[in-house]
């Protein structure tokens, strides 16, 4: 009865063990779990590293990608990059968008404003399609809430009280850093890329960045990790740009709800003191 109980006691801990192990990165082609200053319940943007992570995303990300819920507007929001007014309407101005048609029935270009969504860099869809031979880039307004890391059970019973919501935000920054040379009997198809966290291992999109590609100019390392980590933060902004004000919402409902049921048990104990039960 003992040798069974204990049997079952280290299957039931193997279990448990074996999700985390996967979570953090025990596999090569699963995403490791990063630090984010976002994570958790009192979690928050950095700004310095969205203001660096928009900088990428502007200069390496946005060359192929479209970012269509995206407006200039939002830059100088607060709980985002924080840009002042100005920043951002610069940051517009430098962008010629399609407008009209005038008073002659013509389309016309003129700088961008405020108001205006982010660009996309091709018209359609299949010009695209021609521009990355076949492949299309996908849209990156929500693209670290569109994705996650596979967690079994009871993982992702664990992840629902730590509130763990950070699995796109990891892929992604796995997904940038996972390139690496095939290995030795791998069949890659010609005109795909070997990325060891992308599922099958095969991509069309070549390795977007690499160390010393976009300048920093406040000292951070200027690394393929560290602009996958702060571009990686700024799509997960760009993905819930409200996360900050949520988190703080949130924690004062909880304060009040406690209060009430405060209130609420000394009012029914005052009520009801003098009634027999």
């Amino acid at each position: 009865m003992k040798k069974t109980i204990l049997f079952g006691a280290a299957a039931l801990a193997l279990l448990l063990a074996s999700p985390v192990k996967a979570a953090e990165g025990g596999h090569d082609d699963l995403p490791h779990r990063e630090s984010w200053s976002f994570a958790g319940p009192f979690g928050t943007y950095d700004t310095a590293q969205l203001q660096r992570g928009f900088k990428v995303f502007r200069e390496v990300c946005a060359a192929c990608h479209s970012a269509n819920y995206l407006y200039f507007r939002n830059l100088a929001q607060p709980g985002g990059p924080r840009f002042s007014e100005a920043q951002a309407k610069a940051v517009a101005t430098d962008y010629q968008i399609t407008d009209g048609p005038n008073d002659q029935g013509e389309m016309f270009q003129r700088p961008g404003r405020l108001s205006d969504h982010w660009p996309a860099p091709f018209p359609n869809d299949q010009a695209a399609r021609v521009a990355n031979g076949g492949a299309l880039p996908p849209d990156l307004s929500v693209i670290a809430k569109a994705r996650a890391s596979h967690v079994g059970f009871p993982g992702f019973i664990t992840d629902a009280f730590t509130q763990y919501q950070e699995g796109g935000v990891d892929y992604i920054h796995a997904l940038l850093t996972g390139y690496v040379d095939a290995p030795e009997g791998f069949k890659l198809q010609s005109g795909l890329n070997y990325n060891k966290y992308f599922p099958g291992h095969q991509i069309a999109m070549p390795k977007p960045i690499s160390d010393g590609q976009v300048e920093y100019t406040d000292g951070t390392p200027a690394t393929v990790d560290q602009y996958s980590r702060d571009v990686s933060a700024y799509l997960m902004w760009m993905a819930e740009p409200h996360l900050d004000a949520r988190k703080r919402i949130g924690f004062q409902v909880f304060v009040f709800l406690i209060v009430l049921a405060g209130l609420l048990y000394f009012t029914k104990k005052k009520i009801w003191k003098n009634v027999a039960h």
